[in-house]
């Protein structure tokens, strides 16, 4: 590359949009609006050569550890994962204000939330019913699953009787066990190494109210998701992922065709993502899904 390209490269990342994206996420934000300037391991290999690969976020690196149960998602509306978090309150320590949310697995996408002053079983049962209208669930042959923890609120007998109405089926983690449900805690170690998320606290529940919506909009429609290919969550929920990850793969190949020389194999892997598994220990459950369902599995 040349000197001015690598200029442009280290001038790009370093735009105000992009000063705590990895590059894993410039790349395909840049191509979603039509410019290709370099692979991603070009970008990496530019700015450590200018001192900036460091971690361009605030989070430290993931911990894996082996999960208990399977379910699969080959589409939205399949299979839900909820929580509650604590949120700090800002003027009386020890206070905390509770979020809580329901996440698709398949698409990643927040189907639903609330933050209230207490945790109580009827906010749970209030966002199930609400998630459920929102979701247009009633119409569905198949209700989804509905994954969480083993805490006394998610199991709590009103809870149970809502989900019950609604023909959702629960699911629960194992006692002590928060890799159990891995997708929804990744999202809120997402939430709060936010820049926007206050360190001091929340001075109140409308300002917790008013950050989570914000929260919730930037995941759903700006956050490009590394677990499906750098789509939003909001694109891969309405079903437009298919055509943009086309888009992206032309755009590669047009690239490529330009400039031969620097392309050493294929192109970057943009093939669309069919299946999602949550805690996907065992092999055999999953195969006889796919056979059972006519589906092909596609390597990630």
């Amino acid at each position: 590359m040349s000197e001015a390209e690598r200029a442009n490269l280290v001038a790009v990342a370093n735009e105000p949009r992009f000063a705590a994206v990895p590059p894993a996420r410039i790349v395909p934000m840049l191509a979603d609006e039509g410019v290709y300037l370099a692979s991603e391991s070009s970008f990496s290999r530019v700015l450590k050569a200018h001192g900036q690969s460091a971690h361009r976020g605030r989070a430290k690196a993931p911990k894996r550890g082996r999960p208990p149960t399977t379910h699969i998602a080959t589409a939205p509306r399949q299979v839900w994962c909820w929580d509650m978090t604590y949120l700090p309150a800002a003027k009386v320590k020890g206070h905390w204000f509770y979020l809580y949310l329901i996440l698709d697995l398949y698409s990643r996408k927040i189907v639903g939330w609330e933050v209230h002053e207490d945790d109580q079983s009827d906010h749970a049962v209030h966002l199930a019913r609400r998630t459920a209208l929102a979701e247009g669930i009633a119409a569905l042959a198949n209700k989804p699953v509905l994954h969480g923890d083993n805490g006394s609120t998610l199991k709590a007998t009103t809870v149970l009787t809502m989900l019950n109405w609604l023909n959702i089926k629960p699911s629960y983690s194992r006692p002590r066990v928060s890799d159990d449900n891995a997708f929804v805690e990744s999202l809120f170690r997402t939430a709060k190494y936010r820049p926007e998320f206050p360190d001091k606290g929340f001075d109140g529940l409308d300002q917790a109210r008013t950050w989570a919506a914000a929260f919730v909009h930037w995941y759903n429609a700006d956050h490009r998701h590394s677990g499906i290919r750098y789509v939003t969550p909001s694109q891969r929920h309405a079903g437009e992922d298919r055509a943009i990850l086309t888009a992206r793969h032309e755009l590669y190949l047009q690239a490529r065709e330009r400039n031969p020389a620097r392309w050493s194999g294929d192109t970057r892997n943009w093939t669309h993502i069919d299946i999602v598994t949550l805690n996907p220990e065992r092999d055999s459950v999953i195969q006889a899904h796919l056979e059972a369902n006519n589906i092909q599995q596609v390597a990630a």
